[in-house]
């Protein structure tokens, strides 16, 4: 995300508990993708968490950006 969504993100999260919830769940979700990112390979259960969890975050991503479009 760009500096200034960030700010944005920041600014807006204790009057915004659907973009607090969703950006928890953001920061989650990239956590869980690093790790499976260093691992030297992934099983298919594992391939499968990740390819689950990519598709999480962006929608994720699509509906935080939906919310700071509506408050810009």
């Amino acid at each position: 995300m760009e500096k200034r969504d960030l700010a944005q993100i920041r600014e807006l999260l204790p009057g915004e508990p659907e973009l607090a919830r969703l950006w928890r769940e953001h920061q989650e979700l990239e956590e869980e993708l690093e790790r499976l990112k260093a691992l030297r390979s992934l099983t298919p259960h594992e391939a499968s968490r990740q390819a689950e969890f990519k598709k999480r975050k962006l929608a994720g991503r699509d509906r935080i950006q939906q919310i700071l479009e509506r408050r810009r």
